[in-house]
This record gives structure tokens, C-alpha cells and sequence, in this order.
């Protein structure tokens, strides 16, 4: 039965209609990050779209109708974090802890609850443009997708930074560091591979939270990257991989240790020009 299944899907994944030039060209104009590596990548990762979309499937809430447009708009930029990605896993493999993707129009409220430290448990709402469930779907504001054109000069990306967090959560940690293998930059093994990755990482965070309390507190340069990678550090490796990839010029002024480090796992690769 296993064997049967997966020749069923491999089957509907290779008679999955190709994707329109006249709609990829479309994309392409309106997400301009995406051509970041240049024609031959996007390629590579037009097809890797196409398969993503023969794979998951997408839900509109709260009255949306997802078109075509709207589902490949969303699809190459999920796909752009896993494009370069030749360790542990390649491709959509990262993402096969889940089908559904629901999109709302626009931000949503979400009840939440919290225990203090005395343990009462204290109740509000939060506004959410996005969220990634571990083993669950991914939930994506329409807006905030479709203005993402828009927001790269703001290092911002709800897309790529939902779909970080699913590639974080694959060691079904919620950490910020993802699956490494052994020989990542030089290391010996993947406990080696991870200690160097949460150590950079973590000194990043710190100078990034130094950054925000002089900027807040007392009136110093207000910082670059949404606020909320301040929070902890799987936030701020989904936060700074939106940056990385929607402005990488700029993510490299600002963050110059962990470029090389981002490069290395997304297997980013240079243009001439």
C-alpha cells in the first residue's frame, strides 16, 4: 500500500499543469526578490512552485476566494527559503508535515492565555498576520502577502517568515536553528554544526535586543527588522530570513556575521552585478 500511494502522488505531482508564463512573468513583476539569484534560479524555482501547489492545498477564510493568482503568489515565496537547500533535506521535503494553508483577508485576532509567574492565568487578544502550527497548517494574511512587494525595502515578509518557522520546527524544536548536517561550515559533526549556529545566532539576538532598548529607552537609532525578533530567538532567525531574502543588500550592512552563515545553509549563490 505505501508503495502504491507513493507512486499515486508522485504521478499527481508530474501531471500537474504547468504554471502560465503570462501568470509567472505576473509574479515575478510584482515580487522582484524573486528573481534575487537571477533567471536560471527562477527557473528552478518556478518548478518547484508548481510543485508545491500540486502538493498542499489552500483554504480562503473568512469569505476570501483564493485564486490562481493569489495561490502562486503565496507558493514562490514559500518555496524561496528551500530553493538553495541541499542539507539535511532538499526542496519541499521541509515542508511535509502539513498540507493546509489557510488565508484570511487581512490580520486576525486570536484569543490567547498566558500563566504568570504566580500562576494566574491572564487572557488577551493578538493580532496575527500569519502563524505557523507545528505539524499543522499555516495561516497567512492576504494583505500582508499581497503587499510583499511593497515591505522588502522593510526586510518584511509574512510568507518567508512562516515558512522559516516550519523549516525550524523540523527537530521538532521551536528554537531557531534548524536541521544541520555534519560539515556545515567546516564542523565535524551536527552537534558541532548546531552549537556554532546557536552561538552566532544567539550573539546576533543579543546585539539586536541592545539595539532596540537603546532605541526605545534612549532615543538612539531606531532599528531596522520588525520589533518582534526581540522576542526570542526562533522569532528573530524567521524574522531576519525575511530580511535576508526580500533585502539582502541591506541585511548584510546590518547583520554582517550571520550573512555567511544564511548563506550557507540556504545555498544562496552570487550574480555577477
Amino acid at each position: 500500500m505505501p508503495n502504491w500511494f507513493a507512486r499515486l502522488r508522485d504521478a499527481r505531482r508530474a501531471h500537474h499543469p504547468a504554471i502560465p508564463d503570462t501568470l509567472w512573468r505576473l509574479t515575478l513583476a510584482r515580487y522582484p526578490f524573486l528573481l534575487r539569484q537571477g533567471a536560471q534560479s527562477a527557473d528552478r524555482l518556478k518548478e518547484l512552485a508548481r510543485q508545491f501547489l500540486a502538493e498542499k492545498e489552500f483554504h480562503g477564510a473568512a469569505g476570501l476566494d483564493v485564486t490562481d493568482e493569489m495561490a502562486l503568489a503565496i507558493a514562490a515565496q514559500a518555496c524561496l527559503p528551500v530553493l538553495g537547500i541541499t542539507a539535511p533535506r532538499q526542496g519541499l521535503a521541509w515542508y511535509r508535515d502539513f498540507v493546509g494553508i489557510v488565508v484570511y483577508p487581512g490580520a486576525v485576532r486570536a484569543r490567547r492565555e498566558m500563566e504568570d509567574e504566580i500562576g494566574v492565568i491572564h487572557a488577551y487578544d493578538e493580532e496575527l498576520t500569519g502563524e505557523a502550527m507545528h505539524q499543522g497548517p499555516v495561516t497567512l494574511s492576504w494583505q500582508d502577502v499581497r503587499d510583499a512587494g511593497a515591505s522588502a525595502v522593510d526586510g518584511y515578509n509574512v510568507v518567508i517568515h512562516e515558512f522559516v518557522h516550519k523549516i525550524d520546527l523540523c527537530d521538532d524544536a521551536a528554537d531557531g536553528c534548524p536541521p544541520l548536517a555534519a560539515g556545515f561550515m567546516g564542523s565535524r559533526s551536527a552537534a558541532q554544526a548546531r552549537q556554532s549556529w546557536r552561538t552566532c545566532l544567539q550573539a546576533a539576538f543579543d546585539d539586536f535586543n541592545d539595539r532596540l532598548s537603546m532605541a526605545e529607552r534612549f532615543g538612539g537609532a531606531p532599528v531596522w527588522l520588525d520589533r518582534y525578533g526581540a522576542s526570542a530567538p526562533d522569532e528573530f532567525f524567521a524574522v531576519a530570513s525575511e530580511a535576508y531574502f526580500v533585502n539582502p543588500q541591506r541585511f548584510s550592512s546590518e547583520f554582517p556575521a550571520l550573512m555567511p552563515m544564511f548563506d550557507a545553509f540556504f545555498g544562496a549563490t552570487k550574480q555577477p552585478g
